[in-house]
Order: structure tokens, then sequence, then C-alpha cells
């Protein structure tokens, strides 16, 4: 049984790794707001965005935490096409969640079901991303710590969404986010404490690439995203302050009309 070291980095890669996802969750969660005050395409594209960022937050987040990951006696490799899987599955299947709490016509069901389908996309995102480890030897795994982890994933899942659509006002927003974050948090450790390593010593090379030579150029442009799209969400207004400029232009526009 090999030794497996998950802070191998230091407290560096978790504390970075909880950010990105608060990132991530924060934007999702303010973008799936914007969308249930909005109609037609304007809806689907908010909750496009919310999918895409929630997605790449877990993505980036599970990447940088795995920067800590390491086993006594064996390289790790990563497997390409299963990593960039991993993260169009994320984004898929928390895609489906974030859509049913759009177009849902029962608000608390529709809550319910989009934090299972949210909480479901962290899960798959995760024990995706382990499918991706190429190392000399066999990754096992606790069943119970499994089930919790995704208990976990899907339970703050769900708390996140309910504080993002009751919760109102900044406040309301930042808590909604740091749940989030705490929720993919919380299950990658948990997950990570369910894998055990059963080495199988051998010379030969491991196929695929390092977590510096393709994880990490990818996590910085998926997080440089995530920044620059919040800062658009932020800087851009919402439904309710288009309508008041809108009202507010109204009077003036009257008093430009010829009279007689």
């Amino acid at each position: 049984m090999g030794h497996i070291h998950h802070f191998s980095a230091g407290w560096v890669s978790p504390l970075l790794a909880y950010a990105m996802a608060s990132v991530g969750g924060a934007l999702g969660l303010r973008c799936t707001v914007r969308a249930l005050a909005a109609t037609g395409a304007s809806r689907r594209n908010w909750l496009l965005t919310a999918s895409i960022a929630i997605g790449s937050g877990i993505w980036t987040m599970h990447f940088i935490a795995m920067l800590g990951f390491g086993v006594s006696g064996t390289a790790i490799r990563y497997d390409i096409p299963f990593t960039v899987l991993g993260l169009l599955i994320a984004m898929a299947v928390t895609g489906a969640g974030i859509f049913t709490v759009g177009y849902g016509r029962i608000r608390s069901r529709s809550l319910l079901l989009g934090g299972l389908g949210t909480g479901l996309g962290v899960a798959a995102m995760h024990y995706l991303g382990m499918a991706a480890l190429n190392l000399h030897g066999t990754v096992t795994y606790d069943i119970a710590l499994v089930g919790l982890s995704v208990a976990i994933a899907v339970g703050a899942a769900t708390a996140a969404l309910w504080a993002a659509l009751t919760v109102r006002g900044t406040s309301g927003a930042a808590v909604a986010s740091l749940v989030m974050g705490l929720a993919v948090s919380s299950m990658h450790y948990t997950g990570m404490a369910a894998v055990g390593i059963e080495l199988a010593p051998s010379r030969a090379p491991l196929s695929g690439a390092t977590a510096m030579e393709f994880i990490f150029p990818l996590a910085v442009v998926l997080g440089s995203f995530l920044f620059l799209t919040s800062a658009f969400v932020a800087l851009s207004p919402t439904a309710r302050e288009k309508a008041a400029s809108e009202a507010a232009s109204t009077p003036l526009r009257e008093a430009e009309l010829p009279i007689g």
C-alpha cells in the first residue's frame, strides 16, 4: 500500500482550490438569480453561463487541490482525454441541475432536483478526475466514504442554491458562494480520504501529462475566465435596474415630443 500525501504543496493548494470553487460558485449562483429575472433567450444564456461557471470552478478546484496529491513509490500522470471529459461532464450534469431550477414551475421541487443535479455534477467530476490518474498501482475506494462524499456534495449544493435564491443582497450572495465552495472542497477531501493505492512497482514509463504540464496551464485559463466573467456579471445591470432606468428615461422622451 503506497503512502498518500494530500498536502505535499502545503496549505497553498487547498486554500487556492477553495477560493476557485467559491468564485465559480458565486458566478454560477448569481447567473442563476439573473436567469430567474429574465425571459426567453436571455434566461437560457444566463443559465448556460451559470453551468459553465460552476463546472469550471469544480474542475479547477479539483486539479489545483490535486497539485498537493502524491504517492510514495510512484510517479503520477493524468490521462488528457479523461481529464477534459471530466470538465465537460461537470458542466453538463451541473447544467441539468441549474436548468431545472431555471425552468421549474414548483420552486421547492425544482430546488431539490437542482441541488441533486448540481451535487451529482460535483461528484461526477471528482471521480472522473480520479479515473484520469495513471500510476504504478491500483486505486481502491472505501465505499462508505464515497457515499458520504456524494451526500455532502448534494446537501451543500442544495443549501447553496437555496441561499442564492432566498437570501437577498450582497451578504446572501457571499454566504451562498462560500457554501458552494465548501460543498466542492468538502466533497473533494472526503472523496480523497476514501482513496487507497495498492502499488505495483515498475520502471515502465507512464502515459499522460504531469499536473504542471497540462492541468496547471488549463486551470489558469479557466480561472482567468471565471474572474473576468465575474467582473462582467457584477458590472452588468440587473433586470430591476434596467426597468428603473427605462422608467426614468420615459418622461424625458415624452418631454421631447412636439406639442400639437
